[in-house]
């Protein structure tokens, strides 16, 4: 049995930051529809006043300004691909807190801080809960930090590694031997069955294959008949000569 190694790199997802720039710059971004947020002021003079009438708080009703058609000279506005909001109304939609210049991440119309988007979207580690960064690994479609994912028993780490299960916890092949395995009648060992291991079973006794031998001439008996002396199997051949 194996688990999957999640690809997904949390550190790699797109985190965008704030900027404070000219008009020119600003004329770039939103000719070119730049994946980028832009923090600039409402200006007073003339030349701003068309711009300033265009301009409406993505919070509509909700807009922390009271009016979302609200311009006030020399206060910000923040815009983001189509979407203009005066600075303060720029907040993360759980916590609440204003992103000024801080990375945000945009997800389906919202925007969130970075921690709050971690909390909310972030792959968990089942075993502790933690955020998973990057690498991992995958068991039961659940995800698992590598460092968590160990032998139900010892604890050794089975990242990379072949182990099995039983009721849906794994397991070394050593610890699953020793708590869960039949037993070999000859050698007393688990007979464990990871990586095709054959074994005979008889009655209420088993054997691996190569354990499985006549008990006075060491004949396998794998594939042949054998005769019960008590607590031994022997050949038929030396089953005749002790008769005799």
């Amino acid at each position: 049995m194996s688990a999957d190694v999640l690809s997904d790199d949390f550190k790699s997802r797109l985190h965008l930051t704030t900027k404070t720039v000219g008009q020119e710059r600003i004329r770039r971004a939103r000719e070119n529809n730049e994946d980028v947020a832009i923090l600039s002021m409402f200006l007073p003079n003339a030349t701003a006043e068309r711009e300033n009438k265009k301009f409406c708080c993505a919070l509509r009703d909700k807009c922390l300004q009271g009016d979302a058609r609200k311009t006030i000279a020399g206060t910000k506005k923040m815009e983001y691909k189509t979407r203009q909001w005066h600075e303060k109304c720029f907040c993360c939609v759980v916590c609440k807190n204003p992103i000024g210049t801080k990375s945000f991440i945009p997800r389906e119309q919202e925007i969130y801080c970075a921690g709050c988007y971690e909390d909310k979207f972030a792959t968990r580690c089942v075993k502790c809960n933690k955020i998973i960064t990057q690498g991992g690994v995958t068991y039961k479609n659940e995800p698992w930090h590598r460092e968590c994912f160990t032998c139900t028993h010892c604890d050794t780490s089975l990242a990379g590694q072949r182990f099995t299960s039983r009721d849906d916890k794994p397991y070394c092949a050593d610890c699953f031997g020793e708590l869960f395995a039949k037993r070999c009648t000859s050698c007393t060992k688990p007979i464990t069955g990871i990586g095709g291991t054959r074994f005979i079973s008889f009655e209420d006794r088993h054997w691996h294959n190569d354990c499985f031998i006549c008990a006075q001439c060491s004949a396998s008996l794998v594939g042949k008949g054998f005769i019960t002396d008590g607590q031994d199997i022997i050949c038929p051949e030396c089953a005749k000569q002790k008769l005799m």
